[in-house]
């Protein structure tokens, strides 16, 4: 936990007070969030589900990203009044209206990695074709 007052802290927030573009990503980021909302653009889930839909994250870090994004009113969480408790988690209105460009996001990452992946096949053929 960093302090509120550091140099640091009031950087980001002076940043994200005025880029648009800053404040999004502060939202969206890290490593877990992208794939969570992800799963919840297509609809609802279950916690097991989307535990189970997204290998290598833990039960801990899970809880504490949907938070963050219940938190920023992206997500919200359903209980369920049964026996066994059953949750459930969706896009909120606003969660919703991120689709666009969270599809935007994925299509350009999607090409993006095909581009480099190119690249680098191109590079490494060129770089062995010339090294013999």
């Amino acid at each position: 936990m960093r302090k509120e007052t550091s140099t640091n802290a009031l950087n980001e927030k002076q940043i994200n007070d005025t880029c648009g573009m800053a404040y999004s990503l502060s939202i969206l980021g890290g490593r877990w969030k992208p794939a969570i909302l992800c799963r919840l653009t297509h609809d609802k889930m279950r916690y097991s589900d989307l535990k189970n839909s997204i290998a290598g994250i833990s039960e801990r870090m899970l809880v504490s990203q949907l938070r963050e994004l219940e938190a920023d009113q992206i997500i919200k969480r359903i209980v369920y009044p049964v026996v066994p408790p059953r949750v459930e988690y969706e896009l909120t209105k606003l969660g919703e209206t991120m689709k666009p460009m969270l599809q935007s996001m994925s299509d350009w990452g999607n090409m993006h990695r095909e581009v480099i992946k190119t690249d680098d096949e191109t590079i490494n053929v060129s770089h062995t074709e010339s090294v013999y």
